[in-house]
């Protein structure tokens, strides 16, 4: 199965190609600013690269935020045009998600996007390796203020109970706050592992594989099942809110 994947809602947009979980190309455009222009000759030079076209793609994974929200819908929107003009299967995953995936192991698992001001987009996952396939068992995603929110969001999740094992952080805001995570006191005294930075940014080949994760699992349909994950509201329905 050959599968593009597309992500554009951090300053990395990023696309691949793979067949099945073999990598044939990763391309990215750290721009923010130029991703409306950059992402469509970026995928027209993956496929020129690897002598491939959109009618040989037989999934498109495309990563649904949160994050820029002018990035995600970019992103949803281009990959949509290409589902339906060829009737290709979809999958969509959170950049989250994708995240986790970064660091290739199982274990509890806690991404972290910086939002600004102290906040950030939060997921926390937990993976298990089940015939050397990883797989998101129970998931948590979350938007909170790190100083004030983050080890309750953790300690006391009512979907996933981390008990006394290992915390693994990986995100930009893992960088940021590198400090602030490694000062967290959990109350079993979980260590605290965190992602080098060369992990910390989201992969195209990382939400190639999961969204595959979740095509062999049966999530998977048209365009109509890519919605963006925002978890909060946009800074201009805070400032229309505040007017009123």
């Amino acid at each position: 199965m050959k599968i593009l994947a597309v992500d554009t809602s951090s300053s990395n947009a990023c696309t691949a190609i793979l067949e099945d979980e073999k990598i044939l190309i990763e391309l990215n455009n750290e721009d923010e600013r130029t991703h409306s222009q950059k992402l469509m000759p970026m995928i027209d030079k993956a496929f020129k690269n690897t002598n491939l076209s959109l009618k040989d793609i037989d999934l498109i994974v495309c990563g649904l935020g949160p994050g820029s929200f002018t990035g995600v819908r970019i992103g949803i929107a281009t990959v949509k045009a290409f589902i339906d003009s060829q009737n290709i299967l979809a999958t969509g995953v959170s950049s989250l998600e994708s995240l986790a995936y970064n660091l290739n192991q199982d274990g509890f698992i806690c991404s972290l996007i910086d939002s600004g001001h102290g906040n950030s987009y939060a997921g926390l996952f937990h993976i298990v390796k089940d015939n050397f396939e990883l797989k998101t068992i129970e998931s948590d995603l979350t938007f909170l203020n790190l100083n004030d929110d983050l080890l309750d969001f953790i300690q006391n999740n009512k979907k996933i109970s981390i008990d006394n094992f290992p915390i693994y952080f990986v995100g930009n805001a893992t960088i940021i706050y590198k400090d602030l995570l490694q000062n967290l006191h959990f109350e079993k005294n979980n260590k605290i592992i965190l992602a080098n930075e060369a992990k910390c940014a989201i992969s195209s080949i990382s939400l190639a594989k999961v969204g595959y994760n979740k095509y062999k699992n049966g999530f998977f349909g048209n365009s109509n099942i890519l919605s963006p994950i925002y978890l909060r509201k946009s800074q201009a329905e805070l400032t229309l809110e505040e007017k009123n």
